[in-house]
């Protein structure tokens, strides 16, 4: 089961930094950020992930650990949307690696990401 990253993180301190008017949230599952998408925005995958097994019953509730990237016009911006993601998701699950900033060579968007780990019941 994946984790609800978007129900999470929909809360009145990330829209102030990742909504405008009534626009969508800019929090967006691998690969469907759109086109042209106003910065900053947010893109999350699924990157591992295992059952907890039991030895007598099937197993009831999932780990995964889901990465998220911060992509922004400034360093600023993207140091700002991180914190305020990772104070929601500390919430509901434990940021387990900080994988740093950076600059994407393509766009030059100035990124941020860490990995966290969620336990999301069957």
């Amino acid at each position: 089961m994946t984790p609800d990253i978007y129900a999470t993180c929909n809360t009145a301190a990330v829209r102030a930094l990742l909504k405008t008017g009534a626009g969508e949230l800019r929090l967006y599952a691998w690969g469907m950020a759109p086109q042209n998408v106003a910065k900053p925005y947010v893109v999350w995958q699924l990157v591992g992930g295992s059952p907890e097994n039991y030895l007598g019953d099937a197993p009831d509730i999932d780990g995964s650990t889901v990465q998220v990237d911060v992509y922004a016009a400034s360093s600023a911006s993207a140091r700002a949307v991180a914190e305020a993601l990772r104070v929601e998701i500390e919430k509901a699950a434990y940021v387990t690696f900080v994988r740093g900033e950076g600059r994407d060579p393509a766009t030059m968007n100035y990124t941020y990401g860490f990995d966290s780990d969620w336990f999301t019941a069957r």
